[in-house]
């Protein structure tokens, strides 16, 4: 069911036929993100992502948008640190149209110079969106705090300043430089018939010639620092955790499982014990966030100011924990079934499995099956889980950072000691 091929000018093409289902979905992955960003054209991917949708030579912006309405189909693109993606999800009956309207809009964009000028003001209006968002900037605030100097530091919409600031030159020298064969994987699932797939895409992407250049990536180095921004507001945010693993490391199931036992559910240790237990919050969670060769294990709280240090406290009396006991049996049997339950409900759709096959292409070069997955969860001891949680959990590898109303000087200074 599962395909690799190779355009003729070097764009790679991963591919899963799922014939039970009556769709398709379409993704051009770019593997290119904030992180490759020069400082001062901070944004410059997520911008230029905006601008693939402002028409081409041959679709106004509105064209694009009533043509895929019209077929009932789904389009939309997204931007992380390490990649950009564009994505199109139709019926199957309507795959030639969907790749020659994904191949006009990423080879025929206009980047009019008016349009860059009107979406530059859509762009800061995003921005300041996310700022009064508390529960959403105290991420970009950590992040910045545990990757100081570094791009992953940096928010991926950019600032005010580096957005105000960039030139339609750098749009168009940052697509020179980075959309091209070699930075490209297209990955497609759903009901299609190959051949079919392959002739479809050579003739909409295999034009695409650009030499590019190679890009640069700093592994960035954690910083074990507490960051507290004061603002007026009527909860306190909190970002606190450590550095985490890469992407294809081998470990990835075991902080997979490590996280699920402490913050990835109602089932886990901190939310039992700060919400339900204790009542001092209502949202509390952990997640992992993997890149090419770093990550992190981050927990986000929000509870009220005179509750904050409590919470931090229960977090860190649970990360003591865990670290000291690891998990137990019945958390073991738990959060295998847990992750693998996820996982196979996550691949009801094909749009699912088409994110799935160009991140493993991306981050492993070749194909995992579920089975293999599945096997590789399995595999995971509490020895293991005990192991990671030891190696993560340790004093100089912690950070916190607070939004609100809360001063730094109100917190213990052996808040994060372990």
């Amino acid at each position: 069911m599962y395909r690799k091929d190779t355009l003729s000018n070097g764009i790679r093409v991963v591919s899963e036929t799922l014939p039970k289902v009556r769709s398709v979905s379409i993704g051009v992955w770019v593997k290119v993100g904030s992180r490759h960003e020069p400082a001062e054209i901070g944004g410059a991917s997520h911008f230029i992502e905006h601008m693939f949708f402002k028409g081409t030579k041959k679709r106004t912006a509105r064209d694009i948008a009533t043509e895929i309405d019209s077929l009932g189909g789904e389009m939309n693109a997204f931007t992380s640190q390490e990649s950009t993606t564009y994505y199109v999800k139709v019926l199957d009956e309507h795959l030639p149209l969907a790749i020659e309207i994904l191949s006009d809009i990423l080879l025929g964009s206009r980047f009019d110079p008016a349009d860059m000028e009107k979406e530059r003001k859509v762009i800061l209006e995003e921005i300041k969106g996310v700022e009064d968002t508390p529960d959403d900037h105290i991420h970009e605030l950590f992040t910045g705090t545990v990757w100081q100097g570094n791009s992953l530091g940096r928010p991926i919409l950019g600032t005010r300043d580096t957005i105000k600031s960039l030139k339609h030159t750098d749009i168009l020298q940052y697509i020179e430089n980075y959309y091209g064969p070699r930075e490209i994987v297209i990955s497609v699932a759903g009901n299609f018939e190959h051949s079919r797939l392959i002739e479809l895409l050579e003739q909409a992407f295999g034009k695409l010639k650009r030499a590019g250049t190679p890009k640069q990536e700093v592994v960035p180095t954690f910083t074990p620092a507490v960051s507290v921004r004061k603002k007026q507001l009527e909860q306190v945010q909190v970002c606190l955790g450590c550095g985490g693993i890469p992407y294809p490391h081998e470990d990835r199931f075991v902080i997979l499982a490590l996280n699920t036992v402490l913050g990835n559910s109602m089932s886990s240790r901190l939310f039992q014990e700060v919400r339900e237990q204790n009542a001092l919050v209502y949202s509390i969670y952990s997640y992992v966030t993997a890149y090419r060769d770093t990550g992190l294990l981050t927990i986000y709280a929000g509870t009220d100011p005179a509750n904050a240090i409590q919470a931090i406290q229960l977090i860190m009396k649970e990360i003591r924990k865990i670290k000291a006991e690891g998990i137990t049996p019945a958390e073991e049997t738990r959060v295998k079934n847990q992750i693998k339950g996820n996982l196979v409900l996550s691949l009801e759709s094909s749009n699912s499995h088409m994110s799935r096959l160009a991140r493993q292409e991306i981050y492993f070069g070749r194909y995992h099956s579920v089975d293999e997955v599945i096997k590789g969860v399995d595999s995971v001891t509490r020895e293991q889980v005990l192991r990671v949680a030891q190696q993560i959990f340790v004093t100089g590898n912690m950070a916190l950072s607070i939004l609100g109303p809360i001063a730094k000087t109100d917190l213990p200074e052996d808040l994060l000691e372990i």
